[in-house]
């Protein structure tokens, strides 16, 4: 008598799947692109600008740049602790996190706005060259960004509120910490780029 032996089937569990819906990791693709595609114009002109791009980074304010990096890889571990609440079924500390969350977004508002006070106060403005031109586009692109990732977070606040998440159906959490994260990423890429290497 033969025994039959079933092959060994992966024991898949919901947090092995991608996070968020296929829209919104189309949507964080086409940023992406346009990010890289101007990551790209900045390394082209940089190449046939070593000088000017190298003295860049000196007459900006680099402390403004590391508090902002600080904020978002904060604003990150909330955005990660508040998908564990919900993962827990506990919608209140999701809320107590996602406002965090917003606390740190706006504290990197705040510092770019301060920052680009302090440039024009120090003579630093979009047409001085071709390195502060990309520094602004870059950076004001990326604020652009921030700011519809807090009226995504709002929304999650709100919605989190009236109770449409739970363990088990909180897909529209998941887009919007997947989008939050992809915003903290160019941040990364954009502070040395910008700020470190010029």
């Amino acid at each position: 008598m033969t025994i039959a032996v079933q092959p060994d089937i992966p024991n898949y569990s919901i947090d092995d799947r991608t996070p968020g819906s296929i829209a919104v990791w189309i949507l964080i693709y086409a940023e992406l692109t346009e990010f890289a595609l101007f990551f790209l114009v900045y390394l082209i002109t940089r190449a046939h600008n070593p000088e000017l791009f190298s003295a860049g980074p000196a007459q900006l304010n680099t402390a403004a740049g590391i508090a902002n990096t600080l904020a978002l890889i904060t604003s990150s571990f909330c955005m990660a602790r508040a998908m564990a609440a919900i993962r827990r079924n506990n919608p209140q500390r999701c809320m107590h996190w996602l406002w965090l969350t917003l606390a740190c977004a706006a504290t990197y508002c705040g510092i770019k706005g301060w920052e680009y006070l302090w440039n024009s106060a120090h003579d630093v403005y979009t047409r001085k060259n071709l390195y502060f031109t990309l520094y602004y586009y870059l950076t004001f692109n990326h604020l652009l960004h921030v700011l519809m990732g807090m009226v995504i977070i709002s929304w999650m606040l709100f919605r989190t509120r009236l109770g449409s998440y739970s363990a088990t159906d909180h897909e529209g959490l998941e887009n919007g910490a997947c989008y939050w994260h992809m915003i903290d990423l160019v941040w990364i890429i954009i502070f040395p780029l910008i700020y470190v290497l010029g």
